[in-house]
Formats: C-alpha cells, structure tokens, sequence
C-alpha cells in the first residue's frame, strides 16, 4: 500500500501522469500553450480512479492543472524570449488585466456553472481554429495591435477563461494576437509569456479556494492543487517544453498555422465531450 492506495494503482497512473507530461511539453513549446487541454482530462479520469468525490474533482483537475503548468510556461517563455519572439508591450498591457480575471474566476468556478463557459470557450476555439485551417491571412481583425483599451479587455478574458478551465490563455492569447497579424512565432512566444502570472495567480487562487474542502481531497492536496500530480507531470513537460520550441521556430508559418487549428479542433471536441457526459 502507498498513501493507503494499491502500490500497482499508483505506479500505473504514475506512468499515465508522466506519459501526458511529455505530450503537455511539447504542446507548450510548439503552440505556447500551457497543456491544460491535455492535462485536465487526464487527471479527471486519475482522480476518478482514486475515489474522489464528484463535486470536487472537477476543480482539483483545474487548480492541478494549473500548477503543472507554471513551470512548463516559464521555460517555454524564457525560449521564445530569448529567439527574440516575444511582443513586450502586450506582455505589459495584458498582465494586470489576465491577474485580475483569473482572480474573479478562482472565487467563482466552484459557483457560477461552468458549461456556460464551455460553450463560449468552445464557440471562440472552432472559429479559430477555422481560420487557421482554411482562412489563412485572408480572416482578420486589422493589420496592427488594437488600442490599450481593447488589449485591456483582451488580457481580462484570457486570464478569466484560463482560470475556469485550467489552461494557461496560450490559446486565446494566440488566436487574439494573429488575428491582429502578428506572426505565428511572435504569437507564440507572447502567449507563453501571458501564461506565467495567469498560472502562478491561479494556482495561489485555487489553493485558497479550494481549503476549506481539504477533508474531501485526496492525501498531499494543498486545497484544490494535487501535491503528488504536480510532482509527477511538472518536471517531465517543462523538460520536454524545448523540444516543442526549437520546432516552433523550425516549421514554416502555414505549416504551424495548420498543426495550431488541428489542435484547437481537438479542444473543442474535448469541450464537447466534457459538456454531454
């Protein structure tokens, strides 16, 4: 026995953990996301494997998930920084913002229903993900970056949004960023950069949020971060997170424009999934 649970259980989803991580990495250094897609599905079905209560499971994913990101996010940032990819003034316009809405979603997500999010979330990631399959440079929302205030109201959604699914805003932040034609490896490296503060001031928020339900969380939980998956899926992405820059910066635009859709669609079908069942 470990931790009170079959010693065969918990080596198996162990290697499952692991096995995600290196999928996670790759995806946030390729797309600078933070692999929260993947993640989120992955521990749902562990944590439902080990008994834990429905009504919070749902939310030990997200926190977890956000917490395995942290890591993942600074290393596929500081890569792409250093490439020279990253847009600095929106990192500056967007921060506060994307803090704040990821605090408004830490305090509501046990609450407010989140399908209602869901279908948002997946109205916004099919309409990107079709411009960047079929669209091409053709769909846009002008060739330069909007105004503060809009960039403003940008950086809330994505750190709201982020919070309630337990993703780092990659995706949003890069949909948003080439539909102002930014270049695909600009849009990148800049939505990694978002994704540090949205994953730190989320993990602290689903901490707290999650404390006063510590007697329903499994063992080395602190509120709704699960210790044990973090310890086992952060080191694997955020060492496999190189790999999917270097690759970032070796595919042609187009090339990563179509891998970037492909992806959105398998959100959206995850998205789907999690809203029938």
């Amino acid at each position: 026995m470990l931790l009170g649970y079959p010693t065969g259980e918990i080596v198996l989803l162990a290697l499952w953990i692991a096995g995600a991580g290196i999928l996670v990495g790759i995806l946030a250094g390729l797309f600078g996301i933070g692999g929260g897609a993947v993640i989120v599905p992955v521990l749902y079905e562990v944590f439902r494997m080990l008994g834990v209560a429905e009504d919070v499971r749902m939310q030990l994913c997200i926190g977890t998930s956000l917490a395995i990101i942290v890591p993942t996010t600074i290393r596929s940032y500081l890569g792409h920084k250093k490439k020279g990819a990253v847009i600095p003034e929106v990192m500056r316009v967007w921060a506060l913002p994307a803090i704040i809405g990821v605090a408004i979603g830490s305090v509501t997500a046990s609450y407010a229903p989140a399908s209602l999010f869901k279908v948002a979330f997946l109205l916004f990631v099919s309409f990107i993900a079709v411009r960047m399959l079929f669209g091409g440079d053709r769909w846009n929302l002008g060739h330069e970056l909007p105004g503060r205030p809009m960039l403003t109201v940008y950086g809330f959604i994505t750190g709201l949004v982020a919070s309630l699914v337990g993703v780092s805003g990659g995706a949003i932040a890069n949909s948003v960023l080439t539909l102002y034609g930014r270049p695909m490896q600009q849009a990148v490296g800049t939505s990694a950069g978002i994704g540090v503060p949205i994953t730190i001031a989320g993990t602290i928020g689903y901490m707290l949020a999650g404390w006063p339900y510590t007697a329903q969380l499994p063992p080395l939980s602190v509120g709704y971060v699960s210790v044990l998956g973090f310890v086992l899926m952060a080191p694997v992405s955020s060492y496999t997170t190189s790999y999917g820059v270097r690759l970032a910066h070796w595919l042609p635009r187009r090339k990563l424009e179509i891998a970037f859709g492909i992806f959105l669609i398998l959100v959206a079908l995850r998205f789907i999934v999690s809203l029938v069942s």
